[in-house]
């Protein structure tokens, strides 16, 4: 199992979108296989710096491959879970108000004269 995944083995990386298949080179492999050794699922924020920065790379050299081209047999090294970021801060809503009361100032304007 593990010469399977350091010879031919992908990163699936769980998007918004769904899921993203990426093909790392062996050092790349090798690597993956020690982030994900106690685990098979990892989300981005349990990564050091210097792990992320190897998923970006391998994201900015478009390392992906097609689904169904070689990732159904290939072996998986792990799966990272990119979920969009919650903003902390949301900005105030306007109360509900009721369409007589944004209209009673108009009314009341039209009546006095």
């Amino acid at each position: 199992m593990w010469l399977e995944k350091l010879a031919s083995g992908v990163l699936r990386i769980l998007t918004p979108l769904g899921p993203r298949y990426l093909q790392p080179s062996f050092s790349q492999r090798l690597y993956l296989l020690w982030i994900f050794r106690n685990f098979q699922t990892l989300p981005v924020k349990v990564l050091n710096s210097r792990q992320r920065q190897l998923i970006e790379s391998m994201c900015a050299a478009d390392q992906f491959v097609s689904f169904g081209v070689g990732v159904d047999d290939a072996p998986l090294l792990g799966t990272l879970e990119q979920r969009p970021p919650i903003p902390e801060y949301a900005p105030p809503r306007r109360p509900a108000t009721s369409v007589a009361d944004s209209v009673a100032p108009f009314a009341a304007e039209t009546r006095r004269r």
